[in-house]
């Protein structure tokens, strides 16, 4: 790797690991002020605004996410604008919120129309399903900055798998860390 590519690899890791760590504490903070009051409701409302405040947490941490990436690579990639960055990291990033959350959302509602509650499943299923959420929700994140990407550097191509890998190893990292 040239030096200008490890400048870039060593900034894009520390905006992300910072950016994160912001992001993710702001969506905490947010669920912790908004989700005790939905914890009053009850029914298919609650369950449905809870889903709604978790795709608008992670537009939150995507608009973090995406403002200190595009600061990371502004100087290799000056033409990309901080809005198109930011849209697509957005964009990425609701749709893997989304669909990220929809089964859950979707078991909850289940448990509310009288439906049993389900047990959860063995630690290595977990991590299993974590990795295929990783490989999917990589693919997500990075398709719409892909779009972006592919416009300034002839390897753009690499974007995706190269998320897909990273995400497949990282959820069941973070799913670990949290059980």
């Amino acid at each position: 790797m040239s030096d200008s590519g490890s400048a870039l690899w060593r900034r894009w890791v520390l905006a992300n690991a910072f950016s994160e760590m912001i992001g993710l504490g702001a969506t905490l903070a947010l669920g912790a002020l908004v989700i005790p009051p939905l914890d009053q409701l009850e029914g298919a409302m609650a369950v449905l605004l809870s889903f709604a405040v978790a795709v608008a947490s992670g537009a939150l941490e995507a608009t973090v996410v995406g403002l200190a990436q595009w600061a990371a690579m502004r100087p290799w990639f000056g033409a990309i604008s901080r809005r198109a960055w930011w849209l697509a990291t957005l964009i990425g990033a609701l749709a893997a919120y989304v669909l990220g959350y929809l089964p859950s959302t979707l078991m909850s509602l289940g448990e509310e129309s009288g439906g049993a509650a389900m047990a959860e499943p063995p630690q290595w299923v977990v991590l299993l399903l974590a990795a295929g959420l990783g490989l999917v929700g990589g693919a997500l994140l990075s398709a719409a900055q892909w779009f972006v990407l592919r416009k300034h550097t002839t390897r753009a191509g690499w974007w995706i798998p190269a998320n897909m890998a990273a995400w497949m190893v990282g959820m069941p990292l973070i799913f670990w860390g949290i059980d």
